[in-house]
């Protein structure tokens, strides 16, 4: 038990440093308005006993003096307590930010397979599930552990004066329902823990019901219905899962609540009988009451707090392992020096998903010569879009490597190839922001480049989407929000085309599936654009439509994750292997 406690509780200075780190001011004065809160009620406690002597003395002048001074004490204690509310606002208010911006930062340091992985949604959930609040309940609870252990001190040292079994009274009556607290917080936690992955589902679930990305398939098709049904099943076994345990924690603190209760009533007759009998003042069996009363409180807060801050803690590791998530260290960088191999290289590559047995690709090994147009073919599955993603190191490869003129892809800096690499993916994102933004998000350092824009929506062919809108390039785009205009997906493809196009200084142009929603004007239109560029550019292409691709210089099959063949349109097509067939079976459609 006591071992567990301390495990839990090595998170607290982390937090605590975290606190500081956020609002060092806010920190100092929550420690100073504690302080004074946690000397108030000695204050109080006395000037009620003075007050109860000048009364059975009678003396007015003395017994106002103390009641002035009790209240003076009780406004300094309202104060304080209005004091401490703002501080913990205020301190919460920047918690909440700095620590989702931590979780956001973290999020921005991790490779796309993390993204991919099931068991990272869960931490990152149980990391985002309460890390606003938790900091803030760690700091709160461990200055109001310092704050009752210094007013029950006091408390002590006046009851010593009566009776030392009546302060251990007052100690062993609070232990037994502070222990059942911890074990009912763990099994919180615990319970939380468990069903993270459903707790994702019901924020799913919530989300397609919900969202405007959904609402057609869920309206046309009757989804509402059944997907609701499957939220309220799920949301009421979180309810009765939630309602069992509280039932158990309410009742066990009640039982155990009484011990404290009878112990206090005991203390108490035994005062008042000392009183009746002229052993004890008026004066001193208020003054002992209240301290036996408040130190009864004070004694109970401070195991409350214990088990809040083992609560807390628990949730704290969640956070905590979710930033320790480790990360793939850089190797070292070379020097650039002159190329000498220009072009990329695929060196025997091969590439497994984790958790995954059979291979995305394997045995890859190619050559894309500088400023050659190579176009990737093959069926849905076949590993197109993992040799793009291997290429702009979203991921890396299994075994194997990937050359850059001449060096391998792992001995760059990261921002340095991406800025290399402009890539249009298939499901491209729809920002719900300014056109303008839509766009100049394709080259962040030249998002306020006003020019740079404009050419990027001409060579995407967004010229006359943005000229049809009532803003232009500052109209806002989705429906998300106010005064917002949605595209067509078509639409929404030529503003990718043309966020892509922002790469000036990019010599590679990767476009994944670029032209899936557009009409045969449009893409031949792209296309034509897609000429010139690749004049000055290497150009990598997936297309399932042959017209397009046959404009490459050279096309590559794929199958299975493995180069099936390779050639020219007009040569794969004459040996008549699996390029023909599919040109065949496109070119029928059209007879």
């Amino acid at each position: 038990m006591f071992s567990r406690l301390r495990e839990s509780f090595a998170h607290t200075p982390r937090t605590l440093r975290l606190v500081w780190r956020s609002s060092p001011r806010g920190s100092v004065a929550l420690g100073l308005l504690t302080l004074v809160a946690s000397l108030v009620p000695l204050v109080v406690a006395y000037a009620g006993k003075r007050i109860m002597d000048a009364v059975v003395a009678g003396s007015h002048e003395a017994t106002l003096r103390w009641v002035l001074i009790e209240l003076g004490a009780v406004a300094a204690a309202s104060l304080g307590q209005r004091g401490l509310g703002l501080v913990r606002s205020l301190l919460g208010a920047r918690l909440s930010i700095d620590i989702n911006t931590m979780i956001l930062e973290k999020a921005q340091t991790l490779e796309l397979r993390h993204f991919e992985d099931a068991e990272f949604y869960d931490k990152l959930t149980k990391a985002r599930r309460e890390a606003s609040s938790r900091p803030l309940s760690v700091v709160t609870e461990t200055f109001q552990l310092l704050q009752n252990t210094i007013t029950l001190a006091g408390y002590v040292i006046l009851l010593v004066q009566w009776s030392g079994l009546a302060v251990l009274g007052l100690i062993a009556a609070a232990i037994p329902a502070t222990i059942a607290e911890v074990r009912f917080s763990s099994a919180a936690f615990r319970l939380r823990n468990r069903r993270s992955p459903e707790a994702r589902q019901l924020n799913y679930l919530e989300y397609v019901l919900a969202n405007d990305e959904h609402a057609k398939e869920v309206k046309l098709f009757g989804l509402g219905p059944v997907l609701l049904q499957r939220f309220r099943a799920l949301g009421q076994t979180f309810y009765e899962d939630d309602k069992k345990l509280s039932i158990r924690r309410a009742g066990w603190a009640w039982l155990l609540s009484l011990l404290g209760t009878g112990a206090f009533y005991v203390s108490y007759a035994l005062m008042a009988l000392a009183a009746a009998a002229g052993r004890l003042t008026l004066g001193n069996m208020v003054l002992y009451v209240m301290a036996f009363r408040q130190g009864q409180q004070g004694f109970q807060s401070i195991l409350t707090a214990i088990g809040g801050m083992y609560e807390d803690n628990l949730y704290m590791s969640n956070l905590f392992e979710y930033l320790a998530i480790e990360v793939d260290a850089p190797p070292l960088l070379l020097t650039t020096g002159d190329a000498v191999d220009e072009g990329i290289v695929f060196d025997d590559v091969g590439f497994q998903y984790p958790g995954q047995k059979g291979w995305a690709l394997r045995h890859v090994s190619l050559r894309i010569a500088k400023n050659e147009s190579l176009a990737l073919v093959g069926h849905n599955g076949a590993g197109k879009t993992t040799f793009i993603k291997l290429l702009s190191r979203l991921y890396e490869p299994t075994e194997g490597r990937i050359l850059l003129d001449g060096r391998d892809l792992r001995s760059w800096d990261r921002e340095e190839l991406r800025k290399r690499i402009g890539v249009v993916f298939q499901d491209f994102n729809q920002y719900q922001l300014k056109v303008r933004e839509n766009v100049g998000l394709g080259s962040v350092d030249h998002r306020d480049d006003e020019a740079r824009i404009v050419r990027a929506v001409e060579l995407g062919g967004a010229t006359e989407v943005v000229k049809g809108l009532s803003g232009g390039l500052e109209t806002q785009l989705g429906k998300w929000f106010k005064d917002g205009t949605e595209l067509s997906g078509g639409q929404w493809q030529k503003v990718a085309l043309a966020r892509a196009f922002m790469r000036e200084e990019a010599d590679i142009l990767v476009l994944d599936e670029p032209t899936a929603a557009l009409d045969a004007e449009a893409e031949h239109a792209v296309f034509e654009r897609f000429r010139k560029l690749a004049q000055e550019r290497t150009t990598i292409l997936i297309s399932h439509r042959f017209p397009t691709v046959r404009m490459a210089d050279r096309i590559i099959v794929l199958e299975g994750g493995q180069v099936q063949e390779e050639g020219t349109h007009d040569g794969l097509v004459a040996a008549g292997g699996r390029y023909a067939r599919l040109f065949s079976l496109q070119a029928q459609g059209y007879l």
